[in-house]
């Protein structure tokens, strides 16, 4: 039933208590995974007090376990060790707190954990947060490396060690975290988040010596894999041996297979970088030699051609054949002249033969009519006593016509004459 209460009439602590109680004791036992933490056994107490704290939402419960049940899991109920336990809720009045009446614990063995690991893997890799168009790829030459590892580890050592014996100058930004039981993971997100908020750091590197399945779970935790997922700078993951492969490995940007092979990753060696550049400059003088050899071979090919070696035989040639032309061009003109010139001395011949002045050359004579200029063609067109012109080849003299036929005979016979 619903408590009534108001400003003027206030519940006691007491009924409020009560009343939760009450309310959580009518729920039933129920399963509940999660990572053991601050295991308590207090001696002379049959109770073995526990926190059960859920790794991805960094929630906890406080557990109430009888010692014999804890007992009978053995070396299994450490810190850090994920179990499944089956108890009921329970509220305690006095204290006003809640915690689970544990009666039965199961650790979750490896076969459990890893089909747990592989269950939780599909559901990121659904979720896109493994797949490649993801990645980012490190800068080649880094401004500082971010490294997170544990205290004084050898991980810590191979990374530092060979980074900088492969570039001395190189900036390492270090965090000191828990790598293993059941801080590790929230230390590592808060290491992680305090690096990538450093703006010179362009690439963070987690390392991890080997160790067993258990050891490396921090390291398949879905809260530290969406915290690599959401980080703005490439991740390394460089966790164990080449064999182990945590849920990190598959989130991060780059995985290496050893922490020496993350410094190898991170940063370039200048020895082979010196290398590199001695044989690129080698190759660029060969090249650039070759194409020099060449242009010089081209230019003396050139230089060999008669239009370069004698320019001045090209020109007299041209000259020979302009000259050659232009005798050419004369004999053809002159040809053409000289034909023209026979042509009309042969149409001039012509043209005198079939003239009237040629005829009258040989003694004929035109006459014409004084009065009217008309040719005289016979004689009846002449009567006795008309005035007459004679037109003979030398020139023209007045004449009068005779009386009669017979009187003019003599002047056209006289043409002939």
């Amino acid at each position: 039933m619903a408590l009534t209460s108001s400003p003027e009439q206030p519940l006691p602590v007491r009924t409020i208590s009560r009343a939760i109680g009450d309310w959580v004791n009518r729920l039933g036992r129920v399963w509940v995974e999660g990572q053991l933490t601050e295991i308590v056994r207090r001696p002379g107490l049959a109770t073995v007090f526990l926190t059960l704290r859920d790794p991805v939402a960094d929630v906890s419960l406080r557990l109430t376990c009888p010692r014999a049940v804890c007992e009978a899991i053995g070396a299994g109920l450490v810190d850090g060790a994920r179990v499944v336990v089956w108890g009921k809720p329970s509220f305690h009045p006095a204290r006003g707190t809640l915690a689970l009446a544990v009666v039965e614990i199961r650790p979750l063995g490896a076969g459990a954990l890893l089909a747990r690991l592989e269950q939780l893997r599909g559901l990121l890799a659904a979720e896109g947060l493994f797949a490649a168009s993801r990645k980012r790829r490190p800068p080649f030459l880094p401004r500082a490396v971010g490294l997170i590892t544990g205290r004084a580890s050898a991980a810590e050592r191979d990374v530092v060690e060979n980074a900088r014996r492969r570039w001395p100058a190189v900036r390492i930004v270090q965090r000191e975290v828990a790598v293993q039981g059941p801080l590790a993971v929230g230390q590592v997100i808060d290491a992680l988040r305090e690096l990538d908020r450093i703006p010179e750091v362009d690439v963070i590197v987690i390392a991890r010596g080997g160790g067993s399945m258990e050891d490396l779970l921090p390291f398949s935790d879905e809260a530290l894999i969406r915290a690599v997922a959401a980080a703005t700078t490439a991740v390394v993951s460089a966790i164990g041996h080449e064999q182990d492969a945590p849920l990190l490995d598959f989130v991060a940007d780059v995985r290496a297979s050893t922490p020496t092979d993350a410094a190898k990753r991170v940063v370039p060696d200048v020895a082979e970088q010196r290398a590199l550049v001695v044989t690129l400059r080698d190759r660029s003088r060969r090249v650039i030699e070759h194409r020099l050899n060449h242009e010089e071979r081209g230019l003396v090919a050139l230089r060999s051609r008669p239009a370069l070696a004698a320019p001045g035989r090209e020109l007299d040639r041209q000259v020979g054949y302009v000259s050659e032309l232009r005798a050419r061009a004369r004999r053809g003109v002159t040809h053409i002249l000289d034909r023209a010139e026979g042509e009309l001395a042969h149409a001039r011949a012509q043209m005198h033969a079939l003239s009237p002045a040629a005829t009258l050359d040989r003694g004929y004579a035109v006459v014409h009519r004084t009065a009217d200029g008309a040719i005289v063609r016979d004689p009846v067109q002449v009567d006795a006593g008309d005035e007459l012109t004679i037109q003979v080849a030398a020139g023209s003299f007045p004449a009068t016509a005779g009386a009669g036929p017979a009187q003019a005979s003599p002047i056209a016979g006289g043409s002939n004459g």
